[in-house]
């Protein structure tokens, strides 16, 4: 068979890669179910608690951990024996040991706050075991002369080292080690660093609020969490080569985790959100975040697979961000990490969901969906049932979408509708997919009751349901069949790049069809003023709903790789921003996409170009979101060596009646109608516009 050669760039790289495989549904292993059977009954004293109950730790009695190196290993294999427990699915078993152990241990403290996670419970529990570390650190410094503890106090606030990284650390002589310096004591260590490990977690459980209080929130922990950090690494450090002699195993993986995670997690947040959270301080270093998770990895201590999860994250969630930009480096990296983790756990659920989210951005959706399932399946029975089960809902929905199974969807949304934490989203969603199936009274019933489902002011996703279930109100529901709320959703959320080209071609019908209504209906209202002097009907003004069809319509067309014929759409967009008034996010998504187009045409510099425009706009619903989709690909190219282009400035020449024009084609043929090859004729891309009427010479 012969090498297919280089893949060329126009196309879509999810074409060229090979999903991992969920392998066989594990609980249909007999094997497999007599394995769970036998260590459910050799361990009767696990927690079958479905809830998460306060530690009531007595922060007063809290004492010093004197443990040395060897002992806190030699402590910590029944919170190695939880961890391999939590990823076999063994979840009641692996909450009653951290429970067993959780008063007396920061560790295993720390092991049932992270499992709070699945939970929703994460920050109470979290922040107990935050505080349980400090009452650690307390302790262990009372036991200091009073001139170390303030020789570290001012070593950490004074120093120049903004990063809390050392710099030009020198080896120590063999008459220092003779001496034997004194340091930090394991325990000490260990506790700071558990402290900042949950300062970590309680930061991405705020980032994952999309709100502004929730990045305020973020950036507090996470300045919390670089501060410990700092104080072990510098203590680490001035360790040298005989560091294992004085820090467990455990502790340097955790500070191999620790910092490699937050420096991951700062490079892919844009300045947008930076500036909330305040790190401008700091200088994330996004290869010292791989080196180290990947350290931490090969140690194979009980931070592994936690490494391996926050790498398989930072994979899937960037390129889910810009499939047709980082899809070609970053999936094959992902692939890699999920078959290595699967290694250890081939049935984990956690594993099998990172399958799926994979499997979906390598448009094997089916494939996807399977793993889903399987995570869905592992989890029956167990502890965590309802989390897991809840989690794989939530993405075959998503599924299911992709290939236009709308009842399926529907079906799916329903069950989850009543314990879901985004109620709001999850009733627009359903009604999104009713209006799709003709269901037009169930639709209408759903969006008017989503917005009275958001709590405060709401995330940027609600605040986005609100503003478009306000929009549908306005003319009493009248003009769904003029939008598309259920493509709308898969533009959104960055899905339509990773759906196959027969569902993407019934898309680009719908999008015609629902364009072809609006031009019908501007022309029988144009047709009034045929007849009629200064009609007491105002004008139509559809420009609103031409907009987002024109947008999922140019976006369908790159996922397609047809993005030349784009242009013209996204030229009418750009040029009627102004009149563009109730999706204001029409503009700047826009914008992305023209950067998208120019890309996967080769025009690098003027997509980087187009992308730093849309950064100037502001207060518009999903700012977030597209911010770290913009940084993320801005920050690619800057990698590539791309420069950027020139500012964008209106065409010269011919007048554009005082119009500004951002031309996507190229200058040899005029923007609204680019001249396309197709074999050895030429053809006009049609413009979808609005018909001209008597008042407008």
């Amino acid at each position: 068979m012969e090498s297919p050669g280089p893949t060329p760039p126009p196309k879509n790289m999810a074409d060229y890669l090979t999903p991992p495989t969920p392998g066989v549904l594990p609980m249909a292993d007999p094997n497999y179910r007599r394995q769970l059977e036998e260590e459910e009954d050799m361990h009767e004293g696990g927690s079958q608690s479905n809830t998460f109950t306060p530690i009531n730790i007595d922060l007063k009695q809290v004492k010093a951990n004197l443990l040395g190196p060897r002992e806190q290993e030699s402590a910590d294999e029944t919170m190695a024996q939880g961890i391999s427990a939590l990823f076999n699915n063994k979840f009641s078993h692996a909450k009653g040991i951290f429970e067993s152990h959780a008063h007396e241990d920061l560790l295993h403290s720390l092991g049932l706050g992270s499992m709070a996670f699945l939970k929703d419970v994460a920050i109470a529990t979290l922040t107990e075991t935050y505080q349980f570390a400090q009452a650690q650190i307390e302790a262990a410094q009372a036991k200091k002369p009073f001139k170390d503890t303030v020789s570290h106090m001012f070593t950490n606030l004074m120093g120049s080292n903004t990063t809390g990284l050392p710099t030009n650390t020198k080896p120590l002589s063999q008459d220092q080690l003779k001496q034997q310096p004194k340091f930090m004591a394991n325990g000490a260590l260990r506790a700071h660093i558990i402290k900042a490990e949950c300062g970590l977690l309680m930061s991405m459980v705020h980032m994952s609020q999309e709100t502004v209080i929730g990045y305020l929130k973020m950036g507090l922990n996470l300045r919390r969490a670089y501060t410990s950090y700092s104080l072990v690494w510098q203590e680490y450090k001035r360790m040298g080569q005989e560091f294992n002699q004085h820090i467990d195993k455990n502790t340097v993986s955790a500070i191999q985790f620790g910092i490699g995670s937050v420096h991951l997690l700062l490079s892919s947040l844009p300045p947008k959100i930076l500036k909330i959270v305040s790190a401008f301080g700091w200088n994330a270093d996004k290869h010292l975040g791989f080196a180290l998770l990947k350290l931490c990895l090969e140690g194979r201590c009980i931070r592994a697979p936690l490494a391996s999860m926050m790498l398989l994250s930072y994979y899937v969630i960037l390129t889910s961000h810009a499939p047709l930009i980082l899809n070609r480096e970053l999936m094959q990296p992902a692939v890699d990490c999920l078959l290595d983790a699967q290694k250890t756990y081939p049935s984990s659920a956690f594993f099998l969901y990172f399958a799926g989210r994979v499997s979906r951005l390598t448009r094997s959706i089916s494939l996807s969906t399977q793993s889903f399932n399987y995570t869905s399946e592992v989890s029956r029975g167990e502890w965590a049932e309802v989390s897991m089960g809840l989690l794989a809902s939530y993405e075959i929905a998503f599924n299911s979408v992709m290939e236009l199974n709308w009842e399926e969807a529907a079906e799916q949304l329903a069950a989850i509708a009543p314990s879901h934490t985004k109620p709001a989203f999850i009733k627009y969603f359903y009604g999104a997919c009713m209006e799709m199936l003709g269901n037009r009274s169930e639709a209408i019933l759903a969006f008017a009751e989503a917005p009275k489902l958001v709590a405060g002011s709401g995330s940027q996703v609600e605040q986005f349901i609100i503003s478009r279930c306000t929009f549908f109100e306005k003319s009493g529901y009248q003009d769904l069949d003029l939008v598309q709320p259920a493509l709308e959703i898969l533009l959104l959320w960055n899905l339509l790049p990773n759906m196959s080209d027969a569902s993407l071609d019934i898309c680009l019908a719908k999008v015609d069809e629902a364009l072809d209504r609006i031009y019908e209906r501007e022309k029988q209202e144009y047709q009034i003023r045929t007849v009629e002097i200064a009609p007491g009907v105002a004008p139509p003004d559809y420009f609103d709903h031409r907009a987002t069809l024109l947008l999922i319509k140019s976006s369908i067309l790159n996922s397609l790789s047809r993005g030349r014929e784009a242009i013209p759409h996204l030229n009418w967009i750009l040029d009627n921003s102004n009149r563009i008034t109730n999706v204001k996010w029409a503009v700047p998504f826009s914008y992305w996409e023209s950067g998208v187009t120019c890309w996967c045409m080769e025009e690098y510099s003027r997509a980087r170009t187009l992308w730093e425009c849309a950064l100037g706009f502001s207060s518009y619903p999903l700012e977030y979101r597209l911010a770290i989709r913009l940084n993320l690909a801005i920050t690619h190219a800057n990698d590539l060596g791309i420069p950027s282009g020139q500012t964008v400035k209106p065409e010269k020449g011919m007048s554009t009646h005082g119009r500004k024009r951002l031309s996507l084609a190229p200058r040899m043929s005029p923007p609204d109608s680019p001249v396309m090859l197709n074999g050895n004729h030429t053809t006009t891309a049609k413009v979808d516009s609005p018909p001209a009427s008597p008042t407008m010479t």
